[in-house]
């Protein structure tokens, strides 16, 4: 045995105590046993962004650094497509993704976004909160897609444009606008006489400046967030649409976490999409007033031209008849005018 000299005992007692002891250490300070990542298209100046990542903070304390949650936004894990893809695959373990786009894999996904269909967001609620909502989300479900409860508000879009106006219709023939990627959607501005261009959000930007399309269709909170006031002039509050974004969770990943954690994950992005619900309400007005003052041109539209040209281009029956008979009379139950 080798000898220990007083002094070589209390240098090496002196270095272990300055050494972390890991059974000792709070479970924040320690690697997450759950990291997942969350990814979205909006912004990182958008209440969504900022809601997802309030929801990450508290999963975080509450779960004592067990579950990880890192929101990525502004595209930056990939278009709405992509990532899409990948939750699918496992790649990644959530998105935030809008109704439409996922009604490209599972079309009763888009229903909620029939052109012209809830007169105000009381309607939108009441459907998405209640028949509707869980109609489209046992859909998702045997899809293979796990989902939480509450739709994450992105509610009624409105046009913009850098050439004219849009009051009727009539104001939408041969109008180059963008639509996201969603048949729905491209459809409807077909059937309105408009000459619909599906991009990508992150494309959006670059192509109004560069005249590829002259308009868009956007919430109020996104038409600022992306800035699109400084490539147009014009803009309608016409709510042709109301839309919102579907937390969707890969079910192998998802169902790897203890039941526990999923009731705090749950809990919590469930309660931002409620926060969020009251920042649009009370943010439209305020944005309103300050896209004014940053120099876009605001009018209304009465809805009714404009249903009454979707009804007779037949716009109304064709989806009706791919959405099917059932699902057609759970949203007309919030929308008559649709049944």
């Amino acid at each position: 045995m080798s000898h220990v000299t007083r002094r070589t005992f209390l240098n090496t007692a002196a270095a272990a105590s300055t050494l972390p002891i890991l059974s000792g250490l709070p479970l924040s300070a320690q690697a997450a046993e759950f990291s997942f990542k969350v990814g979205h298209d909006l912004p990182g100046t958008h209440p969504v962004h900022t809601r997802l990542q309030e929801a990450a903070q508290r999963i975080k304390a509450e779960t004592q650094g067990r579950f990880d949650l890192q929101v990525f936004g502004n595209n930056q894990l990939g278009g709405d497509t992509d990532m899409l893809g990948q939750t699918r695959s496992g790649a990644l373990e959530m998105c935030l993704m809008p109704d439409v786009i996922l009604g490209t894999l599972i079309p009763l996904a888009s229903i909620n976004g029939v052109g012209f269909a809830f007169d105000d967001d009381r309607a939108a609620h009441a459907a998405m909160d209640g028949e509707l909502g869980a109609h489209i989300r046992a859909r998702i479900a045997k899809s293979g897609l796990a989902v939480m409860e509450n739709i994450w508000e992105n509610g009624f879009r409105q046009m913009t444009s850098s050439t004219k106006p849009i009051r009727t219709p009539a104001d939408l023939q041969g109008f180059k606008i963008r639509v996201p990627v969603a048949p729905l959607w491209v459809s409807m501005y077909k059937a309105l006489g408009a000459g619909p261009t599906a991009l990508n959000l992150s494309e959006l930007y670059s192509a109004l400046q560069t005249r590829i399309v002259e308009g868009q269709e956007n919430p109020l909170a996104t038409i600022d967030a992306a800035k699109f006031f400084e490539v147009q002039k014009y803009a309608t509050i016409s709510n042709h649409v109301w839309n919102g974004y579907w937390m969707l969770m890969n079910p192998r990943r998802w169902g790897a976490v203890p039941a526990d954690i999923q009731a705090v994950v749950r809990s919590n992005l469930n309660r931002s999409a409620g926060d969020l619900r009251e920042d649009v309400a009370r943010l439209n007005p305020i944005l309103e007033k300050s896209l004014t003052q940053k120099g876009l041109s605001f009018n209304r539209t009465d809805p009714a031209p404009f249903r009454d040209v979707l009804r007779k281009s037949g716009h109304y029956a064709e989806w009706r008849k791919k959405f099917g008979d059932e699902s057609w009379g759970i949203l007309a139950k919030y929308a008559p005018h649709l049944a």
